[in-house]
């Protein structure tokens, strides 16, 4: 009687000795990961980390060059939208904070999801196409369509050409279509699209960790190939401003990381620790917001073509601020382990991403050239991609230093 009893006692300390050395080595009473599994998925997230700012910088440069060659307006972030983002991304952050709270959070992910599923699809399609098409059996046929919409214009009645008249406008220009769509697309690209439609289906019925990297390293690609800093200036203000955003809403308050928790969007990159003991059905992920990736790597970007302006034949400004994201990455690992709490990524990578090139600048003696350069300069005319010059006795406009004028200021 006595030995049951005390087996039973054995057995139910046993069993609560388990229950609080879980509860201890991890808090959220997660299957404990190895160190090996730790540094699996902190290495594996620096990694899809840097793959899109290094081949989305040069992606940019083609990008840019394809929009001056069609003669369109090239699509830039303004230094009026650099001092405003982060206003607008405060308050996009607290009303997503008020939703999740007072809304049923399945509901709104559901909504969500569905939103960035369209999104993510032709993202994908877009960073993806040159690899898939390239796959396409021979069997498929390829052919070419386009897509048009056009505004239809006006009959041209003799008021119309009064007031045409009155304003120097010539009447043949109203005649010309207004093309308001006008995409072109191949068989071949349908295959693409289908295809990523596949994955989009699997993150929406699984909500699994490898759809949501595919779909937010397209988002990370296509974000840094299709955002244009206009200056270095620009940047340096872009960041500087979401280094105190990211400090204040992480440190101050805890609607960063609630919301982080509860947003099922794939707007982050996640990789599992526990991958190692549980396989692809790992459950404890270590994350990375997509903001991290792409808000420094259009900075990078930028540098790149700042050293494609200096015809040096070296891309030394932007190998130096690539290495300088990587040390700054490994540094909010680092403090994240030691202090078993969530970092703002931009405390550490902004200071490392702006200090590394202007330190360099000043040691190759192009840190005036550095400060003025600008990428695409805020005045740039639409037609033929000309600059808007000062004349005599005309309105004065600041000189400002393109790619053509780096070389020559320095």
């Amino acid at each position: 009687m006595a030995d049951s009893v005390v087996e039973e006692v054995v057995e139910v300390v046993q069993t609560v000795v388990e229950n609080i050395t879980e509860a201890v080595t991890n808090g959220t009473g997660k299957t404990p990961s190895s160190p090996e599994g730790i540094a699996l998925a902190y290495g594996s997230l620096v990694v899809m980390a840097l793959i899109p700012i290094f081949f989305g910088s040069f992606r940019s440069i083609i990008h840019q060059e394809q929009q001056k060659a069609a003669g369109e307006k090239l699509d830039t972030v303004t230094t009026k939208d650099a001092a405003m983002f982060p206003l607008i991304a405060s308050c996009a952050l607290l009303g997503l904070y008020i939703i999740f709270t007072v809304f049923s959070k399945d509901y709104i992910n559901l909504l969500l999801s569905s939103y960035f599923f369209f999104l993510g699809v032709f993202a994908m399609s877009h960073v993806f196409s040159p690899f898939i098409t390239g796959l396409v059996p021979t069997a498929v046929p390829l052919h070419t369509y386009t897509l048009v919409m056009t505004k239809v214009q006006p009959a041209v009645t003799p008021a119309l050409q009064q007031q045409q008249q009155s304003s120097n406008t010539s009447s043949s220009s109203s005649t010309e279509p207004e093309y308001i769509f006008n995409y072109k697309f191949t068989t071949h690209d349908c295959v693409c699209l289908v295809f990523c439609a596949a994955i989009g289906v699997w993150y929406l019925w699984q909500k699994h960790w490898i759809a949501n990297n595919l779909l937010g390293l397209a988002f990370a690609f296509n974000g840094i190939e299709l955002l244009n800093l206009n200056s270095v200036q620009t940047g340096a203000l872009l960041l500087g401003g979401l280094f105190f955003y990211d400090i204040f809403w992480v440190f101050g308050t805890n609607v960063m990381v609630t919301v982080a928790r509860s947003f099922e969007a794939p707007i982050k990159l996640v990789f599992p620790q526990d991958l190692l003991e549980k396989g692809f059905s790992a459950s404890n992920f270590a994350m990375l917001g997509l903001g991290d990736i792409v808000i420094p790597g259009i900075f990078i970007a930028l540098l790149l073509r700042f050293d494609k302006s200096l015809n040096r034949g070296s891309h030394s400004y932007f190998h130096a601020t690539f290495f300088a994201y990587l040390l700054g990455l490994l540094s909010t690992i680092f403090v994240m382990h030691i202090f078993k709490h969530a970092q703002p990524a931009l405390l550490y990578l902004v200071p490392f991403c702006l200090g590394a090139p202007a330190l360099l600048a000043l040691i190759k003696g192009d840190f005036a050239a550095f400060i003025k350069y600008e990428d695409v300069p805020e005045d740039e005319t639409t037609e033929g991609g000309e600059q808007k010059t000062a004349a005599a006795g005309g309105t004065e406009v600041t000189k400002r230093v393109t790619r053509g004028d780096t070389r020559k200021d320095k």
